[in-house]
């Protein structure tokens, strides 16, 4: 009888290195995960709960199951299409692809038939001016908020930023347009009142100390009753006779009109109305990565990127790159979420429905990402019982649910229908842990 302690048979740390699956595993995940994973399943090999032979099957399963981020990925049952808590808008296979391309090495700022320095970002600026006929140049930064900054500093410096006090925002994290203006040196002059703003409003402001007129589409509330704005058409002529820039904030990145989203403002149409410069997010209902847009007179452009602060809110090569590729790659996940054929989404949901003995509630989704505040996006959803709403969050997927006068529905306009089985998966195993 053999009295071979088994712990022997157990491989050495550098054996287990050398397999040829642990070694891909390394240039992903790193040499000191892959380095714990086998420690682990060395010390539960030496406990008796696997056998020796294992620790490499063992390693293997274990690099299998991790991410190289730790950020989840998630289905978004919630009916929300633009959700700020889940990244706002879902990449198109094309964008996805472009981040790929742009990993490596590119030639971001560089032309390679000549070999010499070239401008930044050209082919995503040529996109996004194909996209918009209407825009002179354009000009691509970090973000939203980095673009607004970017243009009242530039154009106003420490002088006044004149603004209708019916349009001060205030964006996601308690952070108000204002206090980003502000904080810069700009100086903010406030004309008319929040319901009510007038031409004479503007007028009687303008003078000496007047940096640019800024109008901000409030994107994320709606005041309604006796209500006033001035058009961009009339701020222009304003503008003209002052000579200072008109700079329009839509926000939302719609590109042209929209007849789902009728109130919502475009920056063909912010631009045709007379605008210098429009500022727009490129992860809203652009339906693209993280990015500021801004679009306008080339002059004015050409000055907001030959100032110093552009430097600080610049684009990275992966945000040009999947910007690019949004703009030519067709039809965006965001776009197609909200104008889902209403027909397939209601034959969707009750197959849902019929696979986990659930029932069909009408149900309105909304844009989300402070774009269209009010505008309903009618469907409807799979109705389960409150309980379901954790297991669903924090199982395998993750799957976002909306929580809702003591029911948790499942809403499927923006669920890709490739993964209708996976939810139903999903949908099952947390029925079954809830009960």
């Amino acid at each position: 009888m053999s009295t071979e302690d088994p712990r022997r048979r157990i491989p050495r740390t550098d054996r287990v290195l050398a397999d040829p699956g642990v070694v891909a595993a390394v240039g992903h995940l790193g040499d000191a995960a892959v380095r714990a994973a086998v420690v682990s399943a060395q010390d539960r090999a030496r406990n008796g709960e696997i056998a020796p032979e294992d620790v490499v099957d063992a390693v293997a399963a274990d690099l299998a199951s991790r991410r190289t981020s730790s950020l989840t990925p998630v289905l978004n049952a919630t009916g929300v299409v633009v959700h700020t808590n889940l990244g706002r808008a879902p990449l198109s296979e094309a964008a996805r692809q472009g981040l790929l391309d742009a990993a490596g090495y590119v030639d971001v700022e560089l032309d390679l038939d000549t070999g010499r320095r070239s401008a930044r970002g050209v082919p995503a600026r040529q996109a996004l001016l194909e996209a918009c006929p209407a825009a002179e140049d354009a000009l691509i930064v970090n973000n939203g908020a980095g673009a607004l900054v970017l243009a009242t500093t530039a154009l106003a410096g420490a002088r006044e930023v004149v603004i209708s006090r019916g349009e001060f925002v205030e964006i996601g994290a308690g952070f108000r347009l204002s206090d980003l203006m502000e904080s810069t040196g700009a100086r903010l002059c406030e004309v008319g009142t929040t319901n009510r703003t007038h031409l004479a409003d503007y007028r009687e402001a303008l003078g000496p100390e007047t940096g640019c007129i800024l109008k901000v589409h409030p994107s994320n509330f709606r005041v309604d009753g006796f209500t006033s704005s001035v058009p961009l058409r009339e701020l222009r002529c304003l503008a003209d006779e002052h000579g200072v820039p008109l700079v329009v904030d839509v926000g939302s990145g719609l590109l042209g009109p929209d007849p789902a989203l009728p109130d919502e403002p475009s920056l063909s149409e912010a631009l045709e109305a007379g605008a210098d410069v429009v500022i727009a997010s490129g992860d809203k209902l652009l339906g693209g990565p993280q990015a500021g847009l801004l679009l306008g007179r080339a002059d004015v452009v050409q000055r907001l990127a030959r100032f110093p602060l552009a430097r600080a809110v610049r684009a990275d090569k992966l945000t040009l790159a999947a910007l690019e590729a949004t703009l030519r790659g067709g039809t965006t996940p965001v776009a197609a979420a909200l104008h889902a054929n209403p027909q397939g989404l209601r034959e969707r949901t009750e197959a849902l429905a019929a696979a986990v003995g659930a029932e069909v509630v009408p149900h309105e989704g909304r844009v989300g990402g402070g774009g269209a505040p009010g505008v309903p996006l009618p469907g409807w959803a799979v109705r389960l019982p409150e309980a379901t709403a954790r297991p669903l969050r924090v199982g395998h997927p993750a799957v976002l649910p909306r929580v809702h006068d003591g029911a948790c529905l499942l809403d499927l306009r923006c669920v890709p229908e490739s993964q209708d089985g996976v939810l139903t998966d999903a949908v099952a195993a947390a029925l079954a842990e809830a009960h």
